[in-house]
C-alpha cells in the first residue's frame, strides 16, 4: 500500500537537498515512484525539439524536477511551522490529518 504524508495542494518546505528551507505548493505526486513536484524547487534545464504538430517551439526550457517525497515537510496552515502530522478518525468514519505541534485539524477526507 503505497502512500504519502502529503497530497496535492499542501505548501511544503524542502528539508534536504540543494534548495534546502525553501517552501512551496505540491504541484504533482508521483506515488509509485515516492516522488512529488513542487512549485519553484529543483528547477532544470530541460532541452526541447520543435514539435510543429503541437505549435511548441524548440529551445531550452527550466521546469521543475521531482524530489524524493522524505526531503519535504508539510507546513501546518494554522500554525504556520513546518511539522508531522498525525491521524485522527472522527465520529462517522471521517478520517483525518492533524497537526503534531497545535493538533489542529488540517483537512478531513472520507473513509
Amino acid at each position: 500500500m503505497n502512500q504519502l504524508h502529503v497530497k496535492k495542494g499542501d505548501r511544503v518546505e524542502v528539508i534536504a537537498g540543494k534548495d534546502k528551507g525553501k517552501k512551496g505548493k505540491i504541484l504533482h505526486i508521483l506515488v509509485d515512484k515516492q516522488r512529488v513536484l513542487v512549485e519553484g524547487i529543483n528547477m532544470i534545464k530541460k532541452h526541447t525539439r520543435p514539435n510543429p504538430q503541437k505549435a511548441q517551439t524548440g529551445g531550452i526550457v527550466t521546469r521543475e524536477a521531482s524530489l524524493n517525497a522524505s526531503n519535504v515537510m508539510f507546513i501546518c496552515p494554522n500554525c504556520n511551522q513546518s511539522t508531522r502530522l498525525g491521524h485522527l478518525i472522527l465520529e462517522g468514519g471521517i478520517k483525518t490529518r492533524i497537526c503534531r505541534k497545535c493538533s489542529e485539524i488540517v483537512d478531513k477526507e472520507k473513509k
